[in-house]
């Protein structure tokens, strides 16, 4: 296996295909209406990076840091296509996104993610996250399970 992870941007044809697989994978677990993806313009945004990881060319995973301001920025748009699940690809582009943000001096990371998402659950309580209430402008919901990581103290 011949993975790489490298910044790219999300405005690929390719990398469109992955994040349309990616929200039809969360539609059909979470509604519509609990449902806080960003688009692929949205990622293109400035204060956005986006990963992609790549199986010898093909991409097969993303993840996303969206900042907030200098001191807080969010994780998003984790996935990795069912094909490549359980090889520690998620793992590693979250360590690319948390390497970006300490080198950045961001303060805390935050994330929400699905109630129906136990492999990112551990994905991300492996890397330090703690489940905390709603982040950001989240709503508290059913379908919503948030968490926070402390990067450097106030």
């Amino acid at each position: 296996m011949a993975i790489t992870i490298a910044i790219e941007s999300p405005l690929q044809d390719e990398v469109r295909a992955l994040v349309a697989e990616l929200n039809a994978y969360l539609l059909d677990l979470t509604p519509p209406e609990f449902s806080y993806h960003l688009s692929v313009e949205q990622m293109a945004e400035p204060g956005v990076t986006v990963w992609v990881a790549r199986d010898h060319g093909v991409a097969i995973g993303c993840g996303a840091l969206k900042r907030h301001d200098t001191r807080i920025a969010e994780v998003k748009r984790m996935f990795t296509r069912a094909s490549h699940r359980g090889q520690g690809i998620g793992r590693r582009v979250l360590g690319e996104i948390l390497n970006a943000a300490l080198s950045e001096g961001i303060e805390e990371l935050v994330l929400e993610t699905g109630d129906q998402h136990p492999a990112a659950w551990a994905i991300y309580e492996k890397a330090g996250f703690m489940r905390c209430g709603p982040v950001l402008d989240y709503p508290d919901s059913q379908y919503s399970v948030f968490y926070h990581k402390p990067l450097l103290a106030a």
